[in-house]
């Protein structure tokens, strides 16, 4: 006699272990494929990206600057970390899509149709990120460099150190401007509550003053507060944000 129960949606049936590790691994080449297209595209522009992308602010912002490389394959691996970090901010994109694909089916229905605008934020946060370090952060902590100190020592930094620099400022100020969108995610999961927040407000503005004096150039106290400044906007934000998602969560409880 057939049953009356109806069969669940294939989404809906709980995957084992084993279904979850293997579309981990799905997740996972896909991700690097994504990244070794990224440095093909990133390879054949190698020269654009270091001249102009890279050493140009340091032309417009620190023309004192005179790069220099003491190792004999220096240059080639100079452009070989240009490729490989190229492709991975490149591919960035793709990436956070393959994640929230992933994620996706541990979440209720109601919860999915979130996970394309929350992609969408994701990058665009990141991507917001890096534009305000390039145009803000960066050419700020270039000029702070250039013109400290006398004029009769030359400043002749190693191109790698300048590279560090360069990609570290640009990607640790994509991963900040994502704490807004974090904490409203797990503010929506009930993992994360804004009197949490608020209780550690004066201890997150202590870890950001300390940041802040680790990112910016020869412990300026102007540069500090400049940095300072969006970072706190940020916690505000987030903690707005994990407000907004707790109260859309108790809503929904309710009317559950």
């Amino acid at each position: 006699m057939p049953s009356d129960t109806p069969t669940p949606p294939q989404s809906d049936v709980e995957m084992s272990i084993w279904d979850h590790l293997e579309e981990l691994r799905h997740v996972v080449i896909r991700a690097v494929l994504g990244i070794v297209a990224g440095m093909v595209i990133c390879g054949v522009f190698t020269d654009w990206i270091l001249e102009v992308v890279v050493l140009g602010p340091a032309r417009k912002y620190a023309p004192k600057f005179q790069f220099i490389t003491t190792e004999i394959y220096g240059q080639l691996e100079l452009y070989m970390q240009i490729i490989i970090w190229g492709g991975v901010i490149l591919s960035f994109p793709y990436t956070i899509i393959q994640i929230w694909k992933f994620i996706e089916p541990g979440l209720h229905q109601q919860e999915k149709k979130y996970v394309r605008t929350i992609s969408f934020y994701t990058v665009l946060s990141f991507l917001v990120g890096m534009v305000f370090s390039y145009y803000v952060l960066l050419p700020m902590t270039l000029d702070f460099a250039s013109d400290f100190g006398t004029e009769f020592i030359k400043i002749m930094p190693d191109v790698h150190k300048y590279l560090s620099v360069f990609l570290m400022t640009i990607i640790i100020s994509g991963i900040v401007f994502e704490l807004p969108l974090i904490a409203y995610f797990l503010g929506r999961l009930g993992i994360l509550t804004p009197p949490f927040m608020r209780h550690y407000r004066k201890h997150t503005i202590v870890v950001l003053l300390f940041l802040a004096a680790i990112l910016s150039p020869g412990g300026n106290p102007l540069l500090q507060l400049i940095l300072f400044v969006p970072l706190w906007v940020l916690f505000e934000l987030s903690v707005f944000a994990c407000a907004l998602a707790s109260s859309q969560r108790r809503k929904k409880e309710l009317t559950a």
